[in-house]
């Protein structure tokens, strides 16, 4: 495990970039060979616009990573932090408690405001639009939203106290967990049911994504789906009966457009209905 860490200390900009990278390719080929969804859509020109928020996303994080590094450095000087205020535990204990908690306020909780607060949810409706959810979908962030979760983030390793290894092993996990459980991948379902006790599955996170209330307010995790469970905010859905978009933004041409998708944020609040 230390080696681990310390390796996440000194990560090169070249490997992340490859986590990112690789992630998107090895799961747009699975995509390709056990398939949730065989609807015939134009997959490169799907994948267009999520491409290119996934860049806005990169655009808006890397100037602002300093700050990350800052407050960390910060916290451990200070000893200030829930993980630093814990009794003297394995260092492996200390990692997953650190990326667990990490998980809960840049992640788990970011989530659950920006559907809670209206103005968040038109900024977090750039993501729900996409009607052909795959791994290219899970970038999709308007940059105003990526500036959101980047503050959520901030806020975590402030709160939590968290070494910069542990931090770049938690932004780590959450990409590739990210690509992994919006895939349009079918694992056996039993497998999925089971996956889903610890982490986010494709099953459970495409719950999030069905077009109406109450699903599209629920399953909120991105690692761990322990967050879900113990807050209430779990629910189940048969796969087969999942249609992706949010009902009161039905327009494919304009949920498909940079352009458009870029001005989503900015029009007049509407609710999803209760199916």
């Amino acid at each position: 495990m230390e080696s681990v860490i310390t390796y996440f200390e000194n990560i090169p900009s070249l490997h992340r970039t490859l986590i990112l990278v690789g992630g998107i390719t090895f799961f747009w080929i699975l995509e390709g060979i056990l398939p949730l969804f065989t609807v015939g859509y134009k997959k490169w020109r799907h994948a267009l616009p999520n491409l290119f928020f996934t860049l806005t996303t990169i655009v808006v994080n890397f100037p602002l990573a300093f700050l990350l590094l800052k407050t960390s450095r910060w916290t451990i000087e200070h000893k200030f932090g829930i993980i630093n205020w814990l009794p003297e535990m394995p260092l492996w204990l200390y990692v997953v408690l650190g990326v667990l908690l990490l998980d809960l306020i840049g992640a788990y909780t970011a989530h659950l405001v920006e559907h809670k607060v209206k103005p968040l949810w038109m900024v977090h409706l750039v993501h729900h639009s996409d009607h052909h959810v795959d791994t290219t979908t899970a970038n999709r962030h308007h940059p105003l939203e990526s500036f959101i979760r980047y503050i959520f983030t901030l806020i975590g390793v402030f709160l939590v106290g968290a070494p910069v290894g542990i931090i770049m092993l938690y932004q780590s996990l959450s990409v590739v967990s990210s690509q992994f459980n919006h895939a349009n991948i079918s694992l056996p379902k039993r497998a999925d049911e089971l996956l889903s006790y610890i982490l986010v599955s494709p099953d459970m996170h495409k719950v999030h994504h069905h077009y109406v209330l109450p699903y599209t307010d629920s399953n909120y995790g991105n690692i761990f789906s322990i967050w879900d469970r113990i807050f209430g905010t779990y629910m189940e859905l048969d796969r087969e009966k999942i249609v992706y978009g949010v009902d009161t933004f039905p327009n494919e041409k304009e949920n498909s457009s940079i352009k458009g998708l870029l001005k989503q944020p900015f029009h007049k609040y509407r609710k999803p209905t209760t199916g």
